[in-house]
């Protein structure tokens, strides 16, 4: 009986961590901690005998389970609650016959299995908030280092004007920051209690019924929301949505790193590692394999999300069939960010910078992606649109006859009527050319001090 999945692609594509989280033994386990907790409740408020909680709770651990026997089960009672409070209720008998009557008093299947979920997502929300904030830590220090590593900055995949590394890192470091405070914000309303009975209403518990929900709440370590949210989702799709904005977030890093790995390029790399980005022909082949799984998570994040949005009609008090298309894809969901999070853990902090390709590639258009630079002080004397055309003129004139734009700009009496060779030098010069690039780069690692502190 295995605890934890065995697919082929999970050391890759997720982690041991938060597959174990939702693992047959953690969904199974998460269930029977609502069992236990709804008897210790139930205790509590002397609806049932304290000497009853003993063998309830004796039983609810989940390596006492055959998962294969459950999973038979499962295919006929239509959940896994079901098959899961009988077997139960069997094992409790064994010891203590009394007992048994107090199994599961009240509750419904989709109690045991959405608090039961919502146990196991307090876990996985745990991981991701460890992972989000040492990626951010790891984010903020790459900022800061290479808050002046020069590179062409690329709009519609063309050159651009400059831009810094570490203004490129700050970005994603914003966008973690937002995701870790939109974490913090939905957890509340997240990590709530699902307790209704058979049509929401608790009915079968009478008067009881407030008590016991105040009481089990508070044993499990979770919120009494307003009333149930049997065909409520919106919880469950809040968090969804989250993970593929950090699905996305991730690949467009991976999307980046990707692009400056490409030979052509060659500026920023992943950390090397024996057998790391080989081919099974090309020994020359280094991958960018982290960023592929970065690139991976935020193409099928967003699919699973929409499975989650596409299952929120759910039918009156119990949904037939979308609710079911929730167990599995919010799970793997978080498995796939988990994964993804693994993979920019490795890349980020030991990320390998080649600043002199990045010179050597600002240089590739010799002179022409500061145009722009030049342009804008030139017309200060002569006006925008004047300046414009000429500084068109001249970059036109620099790719016909294959030469460096401060040449020809030197040869041109028009602009050199204006502007002097110092000027025309510090114009030219990419590093005079980066706007608040650096403000960017520390406004994003305050706010993580800020948020981390």
């Amino acid at each position: 009986m295995s605890l934890v999945s065995n697919q082929l692609f999970d050391r890759y594509f997720t982690t041991p961590a938060m597959r174990t989280v939702f693992s047959d033994s953690g969904r199974v386990q998460g269930m029977l901690d609502f069992e236990a907790a709804l008897a210790r409740a139930e205790a509590r408020v002397g609806l049932i005998p304290q000497a009853a909680v003993a063998p309830i709770e004796g039983a609810c651990r989940a390596e006492l389970y055959d998962y294969s026997a459950l999973a038979e089960a499962i295919a006929t009672a239509g959940n896994s609650a079901i098959p899961l409070v009988k077997a139960l209720g069997k094992r409790v008998a064994a010891s203590d016959a009394e007992a048994e009557r107090y199994v599961h008093l009240g509750a419904t299947s989709q109690d045991a299995m959405d608090s039961g979920l919502v146990l196991q997502l307090r876990q996985a929300i745990d991981l991701l908030e460890q992972d989000l904030a040492q990626l951010a830590e790891a984010l903020a220090g790459q900022a800061e280092r290479h808050a002046d590593s020069v590179l062409p900055g690329r709009t519609w995949l063309q050159h651009a004007t400059p831009v810094t590394l570490g203004m490129k890192l700050a970005g994603t470091l914003g966008a973690i920051t937002r995701h870790r405070q939109r974490l913090a914000e939905l957890k509340p309303r997240l990590l709530v209690l699902q307790f209704g009975g058979a049509a929401g209403t608790l009915a079968a518990l009478g008067e009881q019924a407030w008590p016991v929900s105040e009481a089990l709440a508070e044993e499990l370590g979770l919120t009494l929301p307003e009333q149930p949210w049997h065909t409520q989702r919106d919880r469950l799709v809040e968090f969804a949505a989250l993970l593929g904005l950090v699905a996305g977030t991730l690949g467009k890093l991976g999307r980046d790193l990707s692009l400056l790995m490409q030979t052509d390029v060659g500026e920023v790399f992943e950390p090397s590692a024996p057998g790391k980005g080989g081919s099974s022909t090309m020994p020359h082949k280094r991958n960018p394999v982290g960023a592929a799984v970065l690139i991976a998570a935020a193409t099928r994040a967003p699919g699973l999300v929409s499975t989650l949005l596409a299952a929120m009609p759910q039918e009156h008090e119990r949904s037939l069939g979308l609710w079911h298309a929730e167990w599995e894809t919010l799970p793997e969901l978080c498995c796939l960010v988990s994964g993804a999070l693994q993979q920019a853990l490795i890349a980020v902090p030991g990320l390998e910078v080649d600043t002199a390709r990045m010179g050597a590639n600002l240089e590739l258009t010799q002179g022409l992606v500061l145009a722009e630079a030049v342009s804008i002080a030139l017309a200060q004397h002569i006006g925008r649109d004047a300046a414009h055309h000429l500084i068109e003129h001249c970059c036109r004139q620099a790719i016909a006859e294959r030469r460096h734009l401060r040449a020809v700009l030197g040869d041109n009496a028009e602009v050199s009527a204006q502007l002097n060779a110092a000027e025309l030098d510090r114009l030219l010069d990419p590093a005079g050319y980066l706007g608040q690039a650096q403000r960017w780069v520390a406004r994003a690692v305050a706010d993580h001090r800020a948020l981390s502190d």
